[in-house]
């Protein structure tokens, strides 16, 4: 696997991290606000619900880290499955919440994504 398709990967499963961090922890806070152009008012109605997509993307995270330091044998599949999973949770979060997800999320992955066929070592 070649070093850009790992550092690509790595920076998905860090922007995961980081959306993680302001979901469950900044979203009722004046970072979370800016960070997602919220109300105060609707940052506190929805504190819960915010918690729960960050366990979610969290759990992205940790499959894209996992697929770093998989096997062989396993890593590619992984790394696949996992970037698929944000490519797609991006194009649907762009086209039914906010249009720079695509940008922030679905980007990331195909890039990554592409990277790591482009590097896939053949049998």
């Amino acid at each position: 696997m070649s070093l850009i398709a790992k550092l690509l990967v790595a920076l998905v499963a860090a922007i995961h991290v980081f959306i993680l961090v302001v979901e469950m922890f900044l979203w009722n806070t004046p970072f979370g606000h800016r960070s997602f152009n919220l109300t105060p008012d609707f940052a506190a109605q929805t504190v819960v619900l915010a918690a729960n997509q960050g366990l979610y993307n969290g759990f992205l995270a940790a499959g894209l880290i996992w697929s770093l330091i998989a096997p062989k044998h396993l890593a590619f599949a992984l790394k696949v499955f996992f970037l698929g999973c944000v490519f797609v949770a991006g194009l649907y979060g762009a086209a039914t919440a906010k249009t720079s997800i695509l940008f922030v999320q679905a980007l990331p992955a195909a890039l990554a994504l592409g990277a790591v066929f482009l590097s896939r070592e053949r049998a």
